[in-house]
């Protein structure tokens, strides 16, 4: 797991953490508000869904096609307000949710719908709101699974796919691992190579970043909460990546905000690197991007050099093209990874920006969009998102759009949402951390080292 790599983290604290002089004084600790990360919370729920609908408007529209790319074969910052053009499954028919690239949003009377980066995220949210123990086990991810995700043979409210199947909003591996909990199997087997051909797609990313606010200032405690959400549907290079944003999430809490956001995120995505073995592509991509957009290369050039090193070339061990999967692999976690930290690097935390830069990425652009409108909507809040776009949004949120078997048929709140994640906080600070909440101030006392 090398959890033990973030307990070096502490150290480069500055200004947020109380000094050691030896090693017998008391350890060094961290205080956070829980107002104030409730309104974090806030702001997660509502970034991640303003960055989610936004990238749908473009998901799989541009994935490359192997050899030389071709004028117009990726979006670049120019098509930002144009017209939407086809997906590849679209059959000639743009995105109904918008007839250009542009922002997608809900006003204040309306309802976001779930989506597969924000439902099962919702899933594990609710299951360790109701259960006595933050690490929750194989049997309880499995019976949280197959109540609240429609099987794949079960009618659905929402129709049919276009090949003739009962729609119920899950693909690739997270589909492939609530096929073997139907057959007996549980977690982690769900997700390992053995038994999941699919265990190197994007899906551990939309299920399980979640788990990094659950354990603030900790990513150990972090990576800890969430190993066998992680390996329920990732092996391998899926799992370490998995892993890297679970950390990003966790470190948020962690950060001197005092330097400008930009530095904030090079800070986390630096310590969050210390997951990815140095021997493995994600490393290899992560390095290389970062070096394209510290020597300025425009993010278009980025992207285009990505496609060329990884899809055409395959270099760095990473070989998803010479599977001959449908759509090249456009599902993967690797490319995917790759596209999402251009879109954290050159957005320099600002939100729009980095929502826009994501959504025009090509792939499966509205997952690492929605990743890191999460991020960067917890780390500014709700009042900061609304003066971004100059106007205020929907609260609300609907679970069974996707989802099924919740309270009050599906409908919550995304105070509601973040009352059940302080809720959390309280336990695992408790629980795993050693911590305490402090009632005069309402504030959590974090060590950061046991």
């Amino acid at each position: 797991m090398r959890l033990v790599n973030f307990l070096l983290f502490v150290f480069l604290l500055s200004g947020c953490v109380s000094a050691n002089k030896n090693a017998t004084e008391t350890p060094k600790t961290i205080t956070l508000s829980r107002a104030e990360y409730r309104d974090a919370l806030y702001g997660f729920w509502l970034g991640q869904c303003i960055a989610n609908w936004t990238g749908l408007v473009t998901e799989m529209d541009k994935i490359g096609n192997i050899g030389e790319i071709k004028t117009g074969e990726f979006y670049t910052r120019n098509d930002w307000g144009k017209p939407d053009q086809p997906s590849i499954w679209g059959q000639g028919v743009p995105s109904d949710l918008s007839a250009t690239i542009d922002f997608v949003t809900v006003k204040p009377d309306g309802i976001w719908g779930s989506d597969d980066d924000t439902d099962i995220e919702y899933i594990y949210q609710y299951l360790l709101k109701n259960s006595e123990s933050v690490l929750l086990t194989s049997e309880q991810i499995r019976t949280g699974w197959m109540t609240h995700i429609y099987s794949a043979a079960e009618p659905t409210p929402f129709g049919r796919d276009p090949e003739g199947n009962y729609e119920n909003f899950l693909w690739v591996s997270n589909q492939k691992a609530l096929d073997l909990m139907y057959e007996g199997v549980l977690p982690p087997l769900t997700g390992s190579q053995s038994l999941n051909p699919h265990y190197d797609m994007i899906d551990a990313q939309l299920t399980t970043e979640i788990f990094g606010f659950f354990a603030p200032a900790r990513p150990d405690v972090a990576l800890q909460l969430s190993d066998l959400p992680v390996r329920t549907v990732a092996d391998k290079e899926a799992a370490d990546i998995a892993r890297f944003y679970i950390a990003m999430y966790s470190l948020a809490s962690a950060v001197d905000k005092t330097l400008p956001m930009a530095e904030q995120l090079n800070w986390m995505a630096e310590q969050a690197r210390k997951q990815l073995p140095d021997d493995q592509y994600p490393a290899a991509m992560y390095d290389y991007v970062k070096a394209l957009y510290l020597a300025n290369t425009p993010w278009e050039k980025t992207r285009d050099a990505i496609y060329q090193r990884y899809q055409v070339q395959q270099l760095d061990g990473y070989t998803i093209s010479s599977r001959n999967l449908y759509c090249n692999g456009c599902f993967a976690a690797g490319i995917n990874f790759a596209a999402s930290l251009v879109s954290l690097f050159y957005g320099e935390g600002d939100l729009k920006q980095t929502i826009k830069i994501g959504a025009l990425m090509g792939w499966d652009s509205d997952n690492p969009t929605a990743t890191w409108g999460g991020l960067l909507g917890f780390m500014h809040g709700k009042n900061a998102i609304e003066e971004a776009f100059g106007k205020t949004f929907s609260n609300r949120f609907n679970i069974h759009r996707t989802r099924k078997n919740f309270p009050n048929n599906g409908i919550d709140t995304f105070e509601n949402m973040a009352d059940d994640g302080v809720a959390i906080v309280d336990k695992v600070v408790v629980q795993l951390i050693g911590g305490r909440i402090n009632p005069d101030d309402d504030r959590w006392v974090i060590p950061l080292y046991p």
